[in-house]
């Protein structure tokens, strides 16, 4: 896709009439025989004196092709590779001055609006306008009275009209355009040709400079009609004496090489404009980056986000106008690519909004582009379009940059998803780590890198419920047995202390602790929460409070005697019930938290071990309801939101790590900017 101009027009209309006046590229490309190409498909080629077509016999015609009289009557196909509007050179021909003139000076009723017409394969772009006459001063009236005064005298009769000279006029600026071009890109010319216009109305309410240039264009043409030179040679000399063609001529050149417009109309106005499309290729060859990609981009900027500039600042703030806003400095004074826009803001002491508006210009200016502020933990990796061959000028640049080193070795660490913290130790003087991040930040000033975040998506397993009970019930059963045989030993050993029936008491009330340490969440949601038993507790206190005593008969003979037995048992049992209130006040909470997850999600979730703690199942019920876990939200922008430490999150994700998935991936709305395509581009 072709976004050069092919020309730019300059048509003029008052009273007198209309007329071209200047155009750029002049040069005029002609057919072999010096005979201009037709204006349309429907329009026959050029036929000489003697009313046969000259084309004919130097087109080469199919071997198969039949001659026929009536094919002189018939419209010619056109071949793809010839193009009737466009020459090689990618000049505009087969239009003469005289055809274009009256297309393009407009009615009145067409003016101050998009005038867009597509002919071939060339699509014109312009905006009329209509521009007012600046007041004549008092000595101009003057003389114009004396006039009308001595034609008075001399029998003149000068009508009304004749009397009254044209109060407005109509410039139109027409660019010239492949008939290809995007929606975008002529929006963009439009845009332009609509400033241009209004620039020069306002010269002209100020000194009367459309008037001055026009007036001198159209002599310089009536001078070289006189003289019967070619019509190059008119606009030779119009670019020579007059200022606003040597402006026009300016802004195609622009337009042609970078795209960024900084001209001055008449000393006086200046006109700045951006064509993204081409200002964007001076860093990204190939990329092609629309309006409408910018501003999708710009409107998902975050306080976290960072700015890294694109050039350097000395020549940034050459190219800023000396009108420029003030903040503007401020905040380039402040600029690191270490800080986020919000802490730029602070040290700058600007507003969010306004660093949001300033880094939109930058950017859309190619002049800066969006990153994550440079970090340890930042991982890169090497862009899948990064031009790495041998013969690629960012070899030499980098070495120029830092000499000494290779660019294909330095980014070989990037050929898998590396962060900045793996590449340095703390053994490494500061001064390595410091080149380190200079490359990495010249690697992404060129696109050579590509930064990958880290997405949590929520994706329970989806295993029944019965099967997971069955499983569960069988592997408690497992445990349990093989609990059996280790107390098996226990209670031979214990056989001599105790008896029988608190024996068996005893191994009731040690498995159901056991299980309580365990942490098994299958136990706390299937089985009641275990309540103390008061024959355990209180022949255990009897024995420790007797001093040691392995005989059941003083075991037996303490309970009518022990104070201190009774104290330490209602002492335990308080215990022990404010325990297990606080259990079911947690499970209830519990409870209540699973209620946010569907009924399906609900068994995957109470399975994890972790959810058995409050303070994590919080955490995960809070982020699961605002929305983080849809893949939609890197873990710095949950950590920004959420004010949260990464080891915090990442934490709980592990924690999680049975129904959350991670996954690493560019940031989409930052990369959306450059990986649009030129059609033919790798």
């Amino acid at each position: 896709m072709e976004i050069n101009p092919i020309a730019v027009i300059l048509v003029y209309m008052d009273s007198k009439g209309d007329r071209l006046l200047y155009r750029y590229p002049y040069t005029s490309d002609k057919s072999p025989n010096n005979q201009i190409l037709p204006v349309n498909n429907t329009t026959l080629q050029h036929v000489d004196s003697n009313c046969s077509l000259a084309s004919l016999t130097q087109k080469k015609r199919h071997r198969f092709a039949l001659q026929n009289s009536d094919d002189l009557l018939q419209t010619q196909p056109l071949s793809s590779a010839g193009n009737i509007a466009i020459s090689k050179g990618g000049h505009l021909q087969g239009f003469s001055d005289d055809v274009l003139a009256p297309l393009f000076a407009v009615k009145s009723q067409l003016c101050n609006q998009k005038f867009e017409l597509k002919v071939n394969d060339v699509r014109f772009v312009s905006h009329p306008t209509l521009v007012p006459r600046r007041e004549q001063h008092p000595q101009q009236q003057r003389s114009n009275f004396i006039n009308q005064l001595n034609n008075t005298a001399t029998g003149v009769v000068v009508t009304q009209q004749q009397q009254q000279q044209p109060q407005t006029m109509l410039v139109n600026i027409v660019f010239a355009l492949h008939a290809q071009a995007s929606y975008s890109i002529v929006k963009c010319y439009y845009d332009l040709s609509k400033r241009l216009g209004l620039a020069l109305k306002v010269e002209e309410q100020r000194v009367g400079y459309l008037t001055e240039e026009t007036v001198l264009m159209t002599r310089t043409h009536d001078e070289v009609s006189s003289q019967q030179l070619p019509l190059e040679k008119a606009f030779d000399l119009i670019s020579e004496r007059c200022s606003l063609a040597q402006s026009l001529k300016s802004i195609y050149h622009d337009l042609c090489t970078t795209g960024l417009l900084n001209a001055t109309i008449n000393q006086n106005l200046t006109l700045c404009f951006c064509l993204p499309a081409k200002a964007h290729q001076l860093h990204k060859k190939g990329s092609m980056v629309d309006p409408e990609t910018i501003d999708h981009c710009l409107k998902s900027l975050k306080p976290y986000h960072g700015m890294l500039l694109l050039v350097a600042v000395v020549e940034l703030l050459d190219c800023i106008p000396p009108s420029a806003a003030r903040m503007l400095f401020q905040l380039i004074e402040v600029y690191t690519p270490l800080m986020s826009l919000q802490s730029m803001a602070s040290d700058a002491d600007l507003s969010i909004e306004h660093v949001y508006k300033l880094v939109s210009h930058l950017v859309y200016w190619a002049k800066a582009t969006i990153i994550y502020p440079l970090c340890e933990t930042n991982v890169y990796v090497i862009a899948p379009d990064a031009p790495l061959h041998t013969k690629s000028h960012l070899v030499e640049k980098f070495s120029a940059r830092f000499p000494g080193m290779s660019l294909f070795e330095v980014i070989s660490d990037f050929s898998l998803p590396t962060s900045i913290g793996h590449l340095t130790t703390p053994l490494q003087q500061s001064a390595r780590q410091g080149i380190l991040a200079q490359m990495v930040l010249w690697m992404l000033q060129h696109h050579l890198l590509m930064q990958l975040h880290t997405y949590v998506q929520f994706m329970p397993g989806d295993v029944d419920d019965s099967n997971s009970d069955d499983d569960d019930d069988d592997d408690d059963d497992d445990m349990g047995g093989g609990g059996e045989m280790e107390s098996a030993s226990l209670m031979d050993l214990a056989g001599s202390i105790l008896g029988q029936d608190d024996l068996l008491i005893a191994g009731r009330s040690s498995n159901s602790d056991d299980d309580l340490v365990a942490g098994s969440l299958l136990s706390l949601s299937s089985q009641p929460l275990p309540v103390p038993h008061t024959s355990r507790r209180s022949i255990t206190e009897d024995r420790f409070s007797a001093g040691g005593s392995t005989t059941s008969e003083n075991i037996a003979a303490q309970p009518s005697s022990s104070h201190k037995s009774n104290f330490s048992m209602t002492a335990s049992l308080s215990t022990d019930n404010c325990d297990s209130i606080d259990s079911i006040e947690d499970e209830e909470k519990i409870k209540e938290l699973l209620q946010v997850f569907d009924e399906a999600d609900r068994p995957a979730i109470r399975r994890i071990p972790a959810s058995a703690n409050l303070d994590d199942l919080s955490l995960m019920v809070k982020l699961y309801q605002a929305g983080y876990f849809k893949s939609e939200h890197h873990l710095e922008e949950i950590m920004y939101f959420e004010n949260l430490k990464r080891s915090q999150l990442l934490q709980l994700l592990d924690k999680f790590r049975e129904v959350l998935i991670i996954y690493e991936t560019e940031d989409p709305a930052i990369a959306s900017m450059y990986n649009n395509k030129m059609p033919g581009e790798w």
